[in-house]
């Protein structure tokens, strides 16, 4: 027998009287429905304000919190991050400070990268009382966002943050806000075609989704400005193996090439020293820019590097959320895409802290 939603919500407040205060895996349990069906109709209850959400349990509102309004009610909101310590952790205080200026309160869950733990901390982060969600999963780039199937799940609104889902995707009618690294690429290959290179070579990652975004860019960049064409020098992980990658920039500087942009930070920073002691020296020989700038103006020269708005970000991805959670349910799709600038330093010729947009 199909039942309405109605009548599972009356069933959830009738086992809540009863239980006091229960926990929402037990719920579905005790009504008999899948948890996150549950934990949608919990969330349209607590939205309502006849029920409290509290880490992952749910107890009857009383009349106080009846009579209030839900946006007197502190919004909680979990953000799904791949990594800390990092890119992500400006991303992370953008959101947080635009969270603690509209008294809401976030949550951290972290999913390693090629850990496919997204949806368990996705779980543990609703069972936690998040209203709405963050989300940067972890798609790999050669699948695009094929893996994106549960997003259809979701019982709380989301917005993806530093991801774009493919049209064809399940996301794809998810709001996202995210960096062009597309444009931060071109925008490192216009400053350097301007110093006169007419061709640069790219040293990337190749399993990330930024790492993917900036090839793409390069590519687009190589072909826009009528740069002369290189093969992409990959960085293969868990071990970068920078010897190797600094006697490939050589020969290629021995072929020619005096340009070189580089991602991430991590890397750049590794292979400068390495080209030095190899007789390449930084900028005179080669001009090299980073891509991030988390670190790059604490290498010991300071590296040029696009720097893409990790901070707002964080912060225009928090805000939208809220759009959504107070009201603006009715709002198009957005998908945000906020511009890198360059961060213009020492490592392409440069002065210190010039700036070029």
């Amino acid at each position: 027998m199909i039942i309405t939603a109605e009548q599972r919500r009356a069933r959830i407040l009738k086992v809540v009287r009863e239980a006091g205060t229960i926990r929402v895996i037990e719920l579905a349990e005790r009504i008999g429905t899948a948890a996150v069906t549950a934990r949608r109709d919990v969330a349209a209850l607590a939205e309502s304000g006849l029920i409290r959400r509290s880490h992952g349990s749910v107890s009857l509102a009383d009349e106080a919190d009846s009579s209030a309004t839900h946006t007197a009610r502190e919004r909680v909101v979990g953000m799904l991050v791949p990594t800390v310590g990092s890119y992500f952790d400006e991303v992370i205080e953008g959101a947080r400070a635009a969270a603690a200026s509209a008294g809401a309160r976030l949550v951290l869950g972290i999913a390693p990268y090629e850990s496919a733990d997204d949806r368990a901390q996705i779980t543990q982060l609703l069972d936690a009382g998040a209203d709405g969600l963050l989300l940067t999963p972890n798609w790999h780039p050669a699948n695009g966002s094929a893996e994106a199937a549960w997003v259809r799940e979701l019982p709380v609104p989301a917005v993806l943050v530093e991801r774009l889902a493919t049209p064809d995707s399940a996301a794809a009618e998810l709001d996202s806000v995210g960096s062009d690294h597309r444009h931060g690429a071109v925008l490192a290959l216009r400053h350097l075609r301007g110093l006169g290179h007419a061709s640069v070579l790219l040293v990337a990652r190749e399993d990330t989704w930024t790492a993917h975004q900036v090839r793409v860019g390069y590519a687009e960049g190589v072909r826009l400005l009528g740069l002369q064409p290189h093969p992409v020098i990959d960085i293969h992980r868990p071990t970068l193996e920078s010897a190797g990658v600094a006697a490939r920039i050589s020969e290629a500087v021995g072929q020619g090439v005096r340009a070189v942009l580089v991602h991430n930070d991590q890397e750049a920073i590794q292979v400068a020293p390495l080209l030095r002691a190899g007789g390449l020296r930084v900028p005179d020989d080669l001009a090299l820019i980073s891509y991030d700038d988390v670190f790059a103006a604490l290498a010991a020269s300071p590296l040029t590097a696009v720097a893409p708005p990790k901070r707002a970000v964080g912060a225009t991805a928090l805000e939208l959320l809220l759009r959504r959670l107070n009201g603006g349910y009715e709002l198009p799709v957005h998908h945000i895409q906020l511009l890198p600038e360059l961060k213009v330093r020492t490592s392409c010729g440069g002065g210190i802290g010039e700036e070029a947009g």
